[in-house]
């Protein structure tokens, strides 16, 4: 099944496909859905225009019904199908056990979800690829978490995430590294590297690292990570800028990242190449 915050994208989109057909304003259905709904102060545009992007944290059926309403949506197996999926995205996920060490979790559930996942790392080794202490570091570095029992449970958090490799239909994982991530792990981290090896030999996992000897590259604006996900679900690609976190779902935006995507893969070293400059580093250790 998949988790809440699929579902809610998924509803989410729905919803919209639904009111672009029919060629409504989100204005004009705030005022129809106020009129049906008999809520007058329940229905604005900018109400609309949340649920329409996924930004909310619980939905009412009743809502959504109106909105059927609204768009002609009369079939009773279509409309308990729209109240099914309102249900399930209410619902809590795995990450709810962990508070806010995984921030709004909506990345998570998506990771989660995804057949596969692709990501460009400039700085740091992606949170799925490492180890307990790497990730300490990595947590404990910002200054932001100084509280013991809080690290302890973001780093327990980012090891949980990992049951992605290990669930029936493990996803598809590929990384590209910037050689400055490998070159940035100190001594005290070392097994760090060895774990890049290790999991580099699964057959669902790929890792590539981009030398700095390649100069200027497509990705040098910034980390990204592009999830796909088992139909009828679309892809969504992932950015983070500090605290924020930033979803693009349309297809041209899509597009440019997978251009992207493939251009920093094709100036990376091959894996096996890859894996020999892994090796070099932690020789040099």
């Amino acid at each position: 099944m998949a988790s809440p915050t699929l579902r809610r994208r998924r509803l989410s989109r729905l919803l919209r496909e639904l009111r672009e057909a029919s060629g409504w304003t989100a204005s004009r259905v705030a005022k129809e859905a106020k009129e049906r709904s008999g809520k007058p102060r329940g229905w604005s545009a900018s109400k609309l225009t949340r649920l329409e992007g996924a930004e909310w944290k619980r939905v009412q059926a009743d809502d959504v019904l109106v909105l059927l309403d609204i768009y002609g949506i009369t079939d009773p197996a279509e409309r308990a199908s729209y109240v099914t999926l309102a249900r399930e995205a209410n619902q809590q996920g795995w990450w709810a056990t962990f508070g806010d060490a995984l921030g709004s979790g909506q990345f998570v559930g998506l990771e989660s979800d995804a057949s596969s996942i692709r990501t460009y790392e400039s700085m740091t080794i992606p949170g799925l690829l490492q180890t307990p202490e790497y990730a300490r570091a990595i947590i404990s570095g910002n200054g932001l978490v100084l509280d013991e029992d809080e690290l302890t449970t973001r780093v327990d958090a980012r090891m949980f995430r990992k049951n992605v490799f290990t669930k029936s239909n493990p996803v598809t994982f590929w990384a590209v590294l910037d050689e400055l991530a490998l070159l940035r792990i100190t001594p005290d981290l070392a097994g760090q590297l060895e774990y890049l090896l290790d999991m580099s030999t699964r057959p669902n996992i790929g890792i590539q690292v981009l030398p700095i000897s390649r100069g200027p590259h497509a990705a040098m604006n910034g980390n990204f990570v592009i999830m796909d996900f088992p139909p009828p679900d679309l892809p969504v690609v992932y950015l983070e800028a500090m605290s924020e976190e930033i979803y693009l779902e349309r297809t041209e935006e899509i597009t440019r990242y997978q251009h992207v995507y493939d251009y920093v893969q094709a100036e990376a070293l091959s894996v096996t190449d890859s894996r020999q400059l892994i090796r070099d580093r932690l020789a040099s250790l």
